[in-house]
């Protein structure tokens, strides 16, 4: 096999780091010589971003790797499980080649030579050569690793390595190179948005958003997930730092249980009323802010009165989004020693929450029903349908349209009903881009 000019096939899956990395590593090979194809049949070599923060989600990856590796081409394995779990991955794909997500910028390693990597790296990868998969969104990552580290129930932690914040001004270089490709939203991510900057001894991300929010250009910035545990000393100058008409209003901050007993069992650091309290802040400034959450539905020491209580937190906060899952123990995780609860009692739990979830997530949409305004056109739903987002970043579908004739622009929409994760409207007219920033943004 030659080490050039081969056809390269991939597939990524899980979290926007993940996918930052896949964008990474097609960029590094695309420059040296290789072909990006659509088909595995096609291929010289496939790789595949794999994800395994959840357990179906791992079982899952490992039927995609079985069915891709009965297709006889070299078979590289990147993202979370090589370093997460490898011995599941040898199990199905013995001869597969498997990269740790520290070592992304060596994939043409893997590609060409067939060499398995699995150290952990000091690789910087703001910088590297890419091949965006939208080209309205670009991800910046801003740190690798996780800072905490002792979270009971997570994997991440020693998938992804020891915590590093990248230097401020590579952050910024990296923005600008995106906003002048005319990329129009900057997706800033890490595993924790909360910890960037922490080695100073406190989270800097209000002094990140300060910085990028102030970045020449037209663009909008959503910020990832960020832990309660970094985010409560720093809130009030967080939330004043959403402020900027570049930030969506769009905060995803996980609290996992709403009972502070099962909170200390899972070594969160944090309690219910820290979590709330955050929120009160951003809500204070924001009022139609959209909140994200995640919930973590029976954790072996999560009784009745525990689950109850995150009925009753979610009853009180109303998050516009939850993610929910099913508690699986993960390999090497404290909570693996753990007796888990009888599946049908997690099942009947978690069909209560996404009941409650989804009745909450409608009541909140329908608080839309009439608003007129500007959303960028940033996604291609899987009929064709545009789907926009406004400065809140709320889906917005708009009906009776192809998503080709509006994708990238800006546009002004009435909103006509609601969905319980997505708004419908109308669209009013395109927007010029002229008109639009004059109107969103002050230069």
């Amino acid at each position: 096999m030659a080490f050039s000019g081969l056809r390269i096939y991939w597939e990524a899956y899980g979290c926007a780091a993940n996918m930052a990395d896949a964008e990474i590593a097609l960029g590094i090979l695309r420059n040296r010589g290789h072909e990006i194809v659509s088909r595995p049949e096609d291929a010289d070599v496939i790789v595949i971003f794999t994800c395994v923060v959840k357990k179906p989600t791992s079982d899952r990856m490992l039927y995609r790797i079985s069915r891709l590796r009965g297709l006889g081409k070299r078979l590289v394995i990147a993202g979370c499980m090589p370093t997460g779990e490898p011995r599941r991955i040898k199990l199905v794909a013995p001869d597969a080649v498997m990269l740790g997500p520290r070592a992304i910028t060596r994939i043409w390693e893997a590609v060409e030579r067939g060499v398995s990597i699995l150290e952990e790296a000091d690789d910087v990868k703001l910088g590297c050569p890419r091949v965006r998969r939208n080209p309205v969104i670009a991800i910046v990552p801003v740190s690798e690793g996780c800072a905490w580290r002792l979270c009971s129930f997570c994997i991440v932690a020693r998938t992804r390595g020891s915590f590093r914040s990248y230097p401020l001004e590579l952050v910024v270089r990296e923005v600008r190179r995106f906003v002048e490709e005319g990329a129009m939203e900057i997706w800033l991510t890490s595993q924790d948005m909360g910890s960037y900057g922490i080695e100073s001894g406190k989270s800097m991300l209000p002094e990140l958003l300060k910085t990028v929010s102030s970045i020449k250009g037209r663009f909008f910035i959503r910020v990832g997930m960020m832990n309660p545990l970094y985010v409560y000393s720093v809130k009030g100058r967080l939330a004043e730092a959403y402020l900027s008409p570049r930030i969506f209003k769009f905060l995803h901050l996980p609290v996992q249980s709403g009972s502070n007993r099962v909170l200390r069992d899972m070594r969160r650091g944090y309690t219910v009323e820290v979590f709330k309290k955050i929120v009160e802040e951003f809500r204070s400034r924001m009022p139609e802010l959209t909140l994200s959450t995640d919930i973590i539905v029976g954790y072996p020491t999560e009784d009745m009165e525990d689950f109850e209580e995150t009925i009753k937190l979610v009853e009180e906060v109303r998050p516009d989004m939850i993610n929910i899952s099913r508690f699986f123990a993960r390999p090497g995780t404290p909570s693996e020693k753990l007796r888990p609860l009888d599946p049908r009692l997690v099942n009947e739990r978690s069909r209560i929450l996404s009941d409650v979830a989804r009745r909450i997530a409608l009541e909140n949409g329908e608080r839309w029903i009439g608003w007129s305004g500007y959303a960028l056109v940033d996604e291609i739903g899987e009929r064709g349908e545009p789907i926009a987002r406004n400065i809140y970043y709320r889906p917005i579908v708009v009906k009776n349209m192809r998503g080709d004739e509006v994708f990238g622009k800006i546009i002004e929409v009435e909103v006509e009903d609601a969905r319980p994760y997505c708004l419908m409207a109308r669209l009013k007219r395109i927007v010029s881009a002229e008109e639009a920033w004059e109107a969103i943004i002050v230069p």
